[in-house]
């Protein structure tokens, strides 16, 4: 008895540690002003362990630094990882990615602060693949989307900025008229965590526009 309660306590012990070194991602997200707040996501590695994996492999690679917000709608969502939107050139802005595409892994729903995979519509992509690279955030619930897109982790700490970039002023193609980067996403254990980072200032009031019919959840 004496043995399985010393086995079952250094069980416990390892799982806990587990628990605790979990990887998790740091946006550093930096506005035109110069500057720099942070949003930190949380992964389900279990339920889409591929998308997480390639997530966590481009970060790995600086690919997303540089990235802008392409994509602003008012209290819905934002939506980034689109390496064309490192040039100023708007015009194919929405269409781009790492040149391959992600199995569907569609187990979450589209609760506030989900973070899923963008792609093309079912149309010419009845398979429901992601892009390899193009995420979005809701900043509220947006369950009509629920069992179409691959919901892959959950914003932890600053929703609060990612919904002030969805409330900032926008081209008609939802595009914010100020650019947003990321600056670096980092991956880090979940217990080396920084302490938060600034106060938050209240966005800008939005524009009626258009839904822009590109990589994006419709």
């Amino acid at each position: 008895m004496k043995k399985t309660l010393i086995l079952l306590t250094s069980l416990c012990a390892t799982l806990g540690s587990a628990l605790r070194a979990d990887d998790v991602a740091v946006l550093d997200i930096r506005f035109e002003d110069g500057t720099v707040r942070q949003a930190v996501i949380e992964f389900y590695e279990k339920d889409a362990p591929q998308t997480v994996a390639n997530f966590q492999k481009l970060a790995g690679k600086g690919f997303y630094k540089g990235c802008a917000f392409h994509r602003a709608i008012p209290t819905a969502i934002v939506q980034t990882g689109d390496p064309l939107s490192k040039k100023k050139d708007r015009t194919a802005v929405g269409t781009g990615g790492p040149g391959y595409t992600l199995p569907p892994e569609i187990r979450h729903p589209h609760t506030k602060g989900a973070v899923a995979a963008a792609r093309v519509g079912d149309k010419v992509n009845p398979q429901r693949r992601s892009n390899g690279s193009q995420f979005y955030v809701c900043v509220s619930p947006q369950r009509q989307l629920d069992g179409k897109y691959t919901v892959f982790g959950n914003v932890i700490r600053g929703l609060e900025v990612l919904e002030m970039i969805s409330n900032r002023s926008a081209d008609t193609n939802d595009y914010p008229i100020e650019r947003v980067l990321l600056k670096k996403v980092s991956i880090i254990p979940r217990e080396k965590l920084p302490a938060p980072v600034g106060a938050q200032q209240p966005g800008t009031a939005p524009e009626k526009k258009p839904l822009l019919r590109r990589l994006w959840p419709f």
